[in-house]
C-alpha cells in the first residue's frame, strides 16, 4: 500500500511510525508541503528514509506567506528525485475567507509550476468546491489528486470525468460519514487512492488518537466492504493508481 498523504513530520515519533508502517504493509509514504518553513524538514525526511517521498507546496491557509522567493524554492526543490508532486495546494474557505483572492492567486501559481514540471497537483479543497474545480478545469491539467475528498457524489463524478483521482482517508470509516461512503461506492476503484492525513482524521476504532500510516489498512478494509471487493484487490489497485499519479522513479 501507499499512503499518499501523511504529515509524518508532525508525529511524536516519526521514525517509529515509519517502521510500524512498513510492518503493516505500507511500502511508501508521501509527506505533503504545508508552508515554506517546512520545506527543509521534508527534504531531510525524504533523504533519510528510503520509503518516504515528498510533495512541495504551500497550503491555502498559509497563502499569505507565499512570495516570489517561495515560488522559486518550490520550483528548485521539485527537481529533487524524491519530490513527486506539488502540494498540498488549493483553497480553504472554512477557516478564513478574508484572503480568498490571495489563495486563488497562489493556487494558480503553484498549478503553473506543476504543469511546467509535469508533476501532479495534490489539492486541498475545503468548502471551496466550485472555485477549486473551475480553477483546475481552466488550467486544463488532468494530473490532479483531490486530497481528503469531501464533496458530493455528483462532484466526485465531475472530477473523475476529467481524469482526476480522489484521496480517501479515515473519514470513510466514521459511522456518520454517509456522503463519503456513497462516493466510495459510486466512484470506480481506478480513481481512488489511500491516505491517512496523519496525524489527523484517525480511522475508527482509534478516533481521538494520533493518526499514523500504520492505520492505512483500516481505510482499505472499509473501501473493500463498501465496494464488495477483496482487501487484497483494493490494496493492489490503489497502489497501482498511486504509482500512476506519482512517478516514484523520476530520479532513476
Amino acid at each position: 500500500m501507499i499512503d499518499t498523504h501523511s504529515h509524518i513530520d508532525m508525529l511524536q515519533n516519526p521514525e517509529a511510525e515509519i517502521n510500524a508502517a512498513l510492518e503493516a504493509g505500507v511500502e511508501k509514504i508521501i509527506i505533503p508541503g504545508v508552508e515554506p518553513d517546512t520545506f527543509d524538514k521534508i527534504t531531510e525526511f525524504i533523504d533519510k528514509y528510503d520509503n518516504v517521498y515528498g510533495c512541495i507546496g504551500v497550503h491555502p491557509s498559509e497563502a499569505q506567506k507565499f512570495t516570489d522567493d517561495t515560488a522559486k524554492k518550490i520550483a528548485l526543490l521539485a527537481h529533487h528525485p524524491k519530490m513527486v508532486g506539488i502540494g498540498e495546494i488549493g483553497l480553504d474557505y472554512y477557516w478564513d475567507k478574508t484572503f480568498v483572492d490571495v489563495q486563488k492567486k497562489v493556487f494558480k501559481t503553484q498549478i503553473e509550476i506543476a504543469m511546467s514540471m509535469n508533476l501532479p497537483v495534490v489539492v486541498h479543497d475545503r468548502e471551496a468546491h466550485l472555485d477549486t474545480f473551475n480553477i483546475l478545469k481552466e488550467a486544463n491539467y488532468n494530473k490532479v489528486l483531490m486530497h481528503c475528498f469531501s464533496g458530493s457524489v455528483e462532484f466526485a463524478k465531475e472530477c473523475v470525468e476529467l481524469g482526476w483521482c480522489l484521496g480517501i482517508g479515515g473519514v470513510v470509516t466514521f459511522k456518520n460519514a454517509r456522503k463519503m461512503k456513497v462516493v466510495v461506492k459510486e466512484i470506480p476503484i481506478e480513481n481512488l487512492v489511500l491516505e491517512t492525513d496523519a496525524p489527523y482524521l484517525t480511522p475508527h476504532p482509534f478516533r481521538g488518537e494520533e493518526n499514523a500510516p500504520k492505520y492505512l489498512t483500516l481505510i482499505a478494509k472499509e473501501i473493500a466492504n463498501l465496494k464488495d471487493l477483496t482487501l487484497d484487490f483494493v490494496q493492489k489497485q490503489t497502489t497501482k493508481n498511486a504509482e500512476t499519479i506519482f512517478n516514484f522513479n523520476k530520479g532513476e
